[in-house]
């Protein structure tokens, strides 16, 4: 069939020509065999033939059939190359595949902790030893304020006014702001400072190591993760605070504009994210609330 000559006659020329790995190789001909094969159901025997509106169709079909918007775009991308080659070899004149976009993917929502998970995460005992101290401080700050880990490793003393309950941070584009700290993590802060002036810090850091040099961003996150196995039983990761945060005060508020200004994020669009969180709260309300949101095992149809 003239269809699978001339993919074969394309694959041969990434192998020989292109020198592709073979790897690669097999990405290109499982994509290319997948719209082969949608070709040959639709009775298209050249690939003079395939359109897009009949390639648009297919895309459509896969996505329905569960294939991910990634997965889709790779597709694209290697009809695309296939045709570069066979509008070069004077083989067809078009490209089906020009202007098309893979279906948007799903939106892949940020873990949060619920409120009871980051209280029991933070209210437990805690030693007072320096390691003890200055991880509870740095996990109560970053939930309690919402900060980034970037902005969190590079946060100095004179950026703390714990007596006003602030905090001023350098976000990104070296945007700052200025951000309140809670009462909890305004005392886990003043347990944490003594201790570390004993570790004769080098610049002025707030979170520095025993040696007195800064925490960097593997360090927090080590101690992150450590503090989510040993009280939560689970990954943990600074983002997982700050998304918490978010999502916590929108929850309480229901001010978008209000997150996102305490978030640092320049596009509002960014923070929405946070309202789906919200609406799945809601919607997990309403479903063991409503005496109606669920039908009966025994209703009918």
């Amino acid at each position: 069939m003239k269809l699978a000559a001339d993919l074969d006659a394309y694959l041969e020329h990434l192998r020989s020509e292109r020198q592709l790995s073979a790897h690669t190789l097999d990405g290109y001909r499982r994509d290319l065999h997948t719209v082969l094969a949608l070709c040959e159901a639709q009775a298209i025997d050249a690939w003079s033939d395939l359109d897009p509106r009949s390639l648009r169709s297919f895309i459509a079909r896969l996505h329905a059939k569960g294939h991910a918007s990634r997965s889709l775009a790779r597709l694209l991308s290697a009809v695309r190359g296939l045709y570069r080659y066979l509008n070069r070899e004077g083989r067809c004149q078009h490209d089906p595949a020009s202007g098309l976009r893979p279906p948007k993917g799903e939106q892949r929502l940020p873990k949060t902790l619920d409120a009871d998970r980051a209280a029991q995460l933070l209210d437990g005992a805690v030693e007072d030893d320096f390691i003890a101290r200055r991880d509870q401080a740095l996990l109560e700050l970053f939930y309690s304020s919402g900060l980034r880990l970037s902005e969190l490793t590079g946060l100095n003393l004179e950026q703390l006014d714990l007596a006003a309950g602030l905090v001023e941070v350098r976000g990104k584009g070296n945007k700052s702001r200025v951000l309140p700290v809670g009462a909890k993590a305004r005392s886990a802060l003043e347990a944490w400072l003594p201790l570390r002036a004993l570790s004769r810090p080098a610049d002025g850091a707030v979170f520095v190591s025993q040696q007195g040099r800064r925490l960097g961003p593997r360090a927090i996150q080590l101690r992150v993760r450590q503090a989510g196995v040993r009280e939560l039983g689970q990954h943990l990761h600074p983002h997982m605070l700050r998304h918490s945060f978010a999502s916590h005060m929108l929850e309480s508020s229901q001010d978008l504009r209000a997150v996102q200004e305490l978030l640092g994020h320049a596009d509002i669009a960014t923070t929405q994210v946070y309202t789906h969180l919200d609406f799945q709260h809601l919607a997990k309300v309403y479903d063991s609330a409503h005496p109606r949101a669920k039908r009966r095992s025994g209703d009918g149809q």
